[in-house]
């Protein structure tokens, strides 16, 4: 459990049917525990807009630490969701919302579970860039010598079309098979004593079982962040911090107590 150490571990939940309501209702409930909390929200969302913009701002030219940021953002991304969802439970409980013990929480997390699937989604984003310099490679190899970074001309022919749909695809594929690996598995983390292959793959079955559902809420995530970087991130000081809470409320409609 969050707030104390679990001296055995819990027995493994019951995966719910979902269906369109509840994502309505995880979206309001989100919305209720952004506004009871809004100061919260801001800080963890925060770590999102100031890197992204940071990474906007030298992504003119240096290479090497624009790789090392973007490669800080997975790592970061599981601690700060410890952040939010421990202030949902929160507010669940009735328990008081104090920032101090919320950090304390997501402190605590860096010797359990969280830092291994931080780890897995690492290593996913880097074998993504890796195919994804494959597939570019493939379609686009011979096209380096007209400077592809500053004329789009190269990406308008038969070639960079078809690789553009490409990079699409096997990028939508694998970012749901990420998502369905960790949408449910980071709060069962925070809430239960699990170990993280078994809260990842609880989380898949869940998402597995409840596929088209689960579709359209990584679908209506991926429509809100990028609506939310458009002004400069600062959408995002919103967006994030809601989608947040409205998870944790999603996981407890999706994964249950046992009997």
């Amino acid at each position: 459990m969050s707030d104390d150490v679990a001296l055995q571990a819990s027995p493994h939940p019951d995966i719910a049917v979902l269906d369109f309501s509840d994502l309505k209702y995880a979206l309001s409930m989100g919305w209720q525990d952004y506004r009871a909390a809004p100061g919260i929200g801001l800080v963890f969302s925060a770590v999102y807009v100031l890197g992204g913009l940071f990474l906007m701002f030298i992504s003119g030219g240096f290479v090497f630490q624009t790789i090392i940021l973007a490669l800080g953002f997975p790592i970061l991304a599981p601690f700060a969701a410890v952040g939010l969802y421990e202030t949902s439970r929160r507010l669940e409980a009735n328990k008081p919302l104090d920032l101090y013990s919320i950090f304390g929480v997501v402190w605590r997390e860096k010797d359990r579970q969280i830092p291994w699937v931080g780890a897995i989604i690492v290593i996913y984003f880097l074998f993504y860039t890796f195919l994804a310099h494959m597939v570019f490679a493939l379609f686009m190899g011979l096209s380096v010598m007209t400077n592809v970074s500053s004329s789009f001309d190269a990406f308008l022919t038969t070639n960079g079309l078809t690789m553009i749909a490409i990079e699409l695809v096997v990028g939508a594929v694998l970012g749901f098979v990420l998502f369905a690996l960790t949408v449910f598995s980071l709060p069962l983390l925070v809430d239960k004593e699990i170990d993280f292959m078994t809260a990842m793959l609880l989380s898949f079955e869940a998402v597995r079982q409840n596929f088209l559902v689960m579709l359209v809420w990584a679908g209506l995530i991926a429509v809100l962040v990028v609506a939310a970087m458009i002004p400069a991130f600062l959408g995002l000081l919103v967006v994030l911090p809601v989608l947040g809470h409205a998870t944790w409320h999603l996981y407890r409609r999706a994964l249950l107590d046992p009997e």
